[in-house]
């Protein structure tokens, strides 16, 4: 399904994204809270992945495997916004003395 096809390379180039301000960032908690994001982000990409996975190929072994695929990507969304939330008023607080 192309629509699947366009949320995974978006969710994949927002990943890269993400990873590249990680590794440019110099602030702690900043660091972790982008890391949060991307965390969510990668977590995407592997549930669309996992959904598309169901629509192409119409097997028991590629249903397996889309399921894990989408229980893994939803575990690692909510680990994210958990993270996210966590972090977030700290890196505030960070980027304000700084």
């Amino acid at each position: 399904m192309p629509f699947f096809m366009i949320l995974i390379v978006v969710s994949f180039v927002f990943y890269m994204y993400l990873k590249v301000k990680y590794v440019r960032s110099k602030r702690p908690m900043e660091r972790k809270w982008i890391s949060a994001k991307s965390s969510v982000c990668l977590g995407s990409f592997v549930l669309f992945s996992g959904i598309n996975q169901w629509f192409i190929y119409e097997t028991n072994l590629s249903l397996i495997i889309g399921i894990l695929f989408v229980l893994f990507g939803s575990g690692s969304i909510i680990a994210g916004v958990k993270a996210y939330k966590h972090y977030q008023p700290y890196a505030i607080k960070e980027a304000d003395q700084m």
